[in-house]
């Protein structure tokens, strides 16, 4: 048997006041976003703002269903639209503003397993590092400079 030892790197702001001017007003989009979420059944509300190398920023919010499974994430709505409406775009950046209705998160809210996947996807096929942002719905910032960090042994069409 062999250990293998995992070490990732998050960087952590102490509020969005921190941020830089770019990535705090990327911030806002997600939090605008956040706050049109539909989810009449958890109450917990997510943002996602994503900023694509031509300039053009893509909103998502969650999207929930009486039948759980047929919802979407926040991010997974403004990666797969940003996907669909601009195919040849690379994706720059990424912010996540997460946090219940009635119960404000001040901690950072990672993107789920299912979204971290999808983030994947993206990191392979355009070949660079998504930036990803993430907040509750105030307090500490975090950031990781890729997916990789978050999710260090994804599944890719290698093991396809």
């Amino acid at each position: 048997m062999k250990e293998i030892k995992i070490e990732t790197t998050l960087y952590m702001y102490e509020s969005i006041d921190e941020l830089p001017r770019d990535i705090n007003s990327l911030m806002q989009k997600a939090i605008e976003a956040r706050k049109q979420a539909y989810a009449p059944y958890s109450g917990f509300h997510v943002g996602a703002a994503l900023l694509l190398d031509n300039g053009v920023v893509v909103t998502g919010n969650n999207q929930e269903n009486a039948s759980y499974p047929s919802g979407l994430c926040a991010e997974r709505t403004a990666i797969y639209y940003a996907g669909s409406k601009y195919p040849q775009a690379k994706m720059l950046q990424l912010a996540i503003s997460a946090g219940g209705e009635n119960n404000p998160t001040h901690e950072p809210v990672p993107p789920c397993g299912a979204c971290r996947q999808s983030i994947a996807e993206y990191e392979i096929k355009q070949k660079t590092s998504i930036e990803i942002y993430f907040m509750g719905t105030s307090g500490t910032v975090a950031r990781s400079n890729s997916l990789q960090n978050l999710l260090p042994f994804i599944f890719d069409k290698s093991v396809l």
